[in-house]
């Protein structure tokens, strides 16, 4: 069955002359713009438009299909208009991708406050990416940078991935140890311990090993839960290790229930940056997403 937005796309494409000019009228990707112009006329069997260095020309065929759907879109877009006035309030809404620990520590008390509707979406970064140039996301916040195109990059923050353990651990032997630095004996010391991981990445894990002992992790943590927030419940006040973002865990390193064992002989830090379209309708409202994130990250990095 046809995509309707198929439609639209192609009216855009015949109206602007260009795959850039139909992206920029609909704040969508041209890549997005590309993919639904190539999914229609799969659909349809033949080719719309001959393309040129800098025109989109309709060919006969794209000059019907254009002038039999110019009246059914017009109306759709009118529907939609009379049906914007009859509210009372038109209310935005954003979408934002993110990780699940990042939305808990920062943005999840403040969704009540906000005048507008959000819709958050947890994921893989490369996912998120591509969600956000196609149009799916309005804003990701994210250490990886894409190459896109149609995507800018604000940093922000900066997050430290560091050792953590549970105060009930006993940590001299690690800690004489690298003051001694006899690497190959802290190594062999910490896959003798209790470890915590997470279900869908174990990435800081990874990174923090081979950037301090040069070499892949060749264990699994013992205990593999959903995220990192319930890894440091699990810790708190208690024993065990995992390696996590320094300002997530914040709130148990100040309650003293979870401790920094160590920073890494090379510290690993990650720039978290705000994601976004280099155009979009609801600058307004990610500019209030963006505020609340610098006014908690700030406190995150307060004593």
């Amino acid at each position: 069955m046809v995509n309707l937005e198929w439609y639209r796309t192609f009216k855009a494409i015949y109206e602007t002359g260009s795959l850039t000019g139909a992206a920029e009228s609909l704040y969508v990707s041209q890549p997005g713009v590309s993919l639904h112009l190539s999914s229609l006329e799969s659909y349809v069997g033949y080719k719309l438009f001959d393309r040129s260095s800098r025109k989109m020309v309709p060919t006969e065929r794209g000059k019907i299909l254009y002038n039999f759907i110019l009246e059914p879109i017009g109306k759709l877009q009118e529907a939609e208009e009379h049906f914007k006035k009859s509210t009372e309030k038109d209310i935005p809404t954003v979408s934002i991708g993110m990780c699940f620990e990042t939305f808990q520590f920062t943005l999840e008390p403040y969704l009540p406050t906000l005048d507008f509707n959000v819709i958050i979406k947890f994921g893989e970064y490369p996912e998120m990416l591509a969600d956000l140039d196609n149009g799916i996301l309005d804003m990701i916040i994210t250490p990886q940078k894409g190459d896109y195109k149609n995507l800018v990059y604000k940093p922000f923050f900066k997050e430290k991935l560091v050792l953590v353990a549970g105060k009930e651990t006993a940590t001299k032997e690690f800690e004489a140890l690298i003051a001694h630095r006899d690497f190959a004996a802290a190594q062999q010391w910490l896959k003798t311990q209790t470890w915590y991981g997470t279900t869908g990445d174990m990435e800081h894990l990874r990174r923090f090993w081979y950037q301090n002992f040069e070499k892949r992790p060749d264990f699994r943590p013992n205990f593999i839960v959903p995220n990192i927030c319930s890894i440091l419940r699990c810790l708190s006040g208690r024993s065990g290790f995992a390696v996590v973002p320094d300002f997530l865990s914040k709130k148990e390193l100040d309650a003293g229930q979870v401790k920094v064992v160590w920073e890494g002989e090379k510290p690993i830090e990650n720039t978290l940056h705000f994601g976004t379209r280099s155009k979009t309708i609801y600058a307004d409202q990610l500019a209030k997403i963006q505020e609340i994130f610098e006014k908690e990250m700030l406190n995150s990095t307060r004593d």
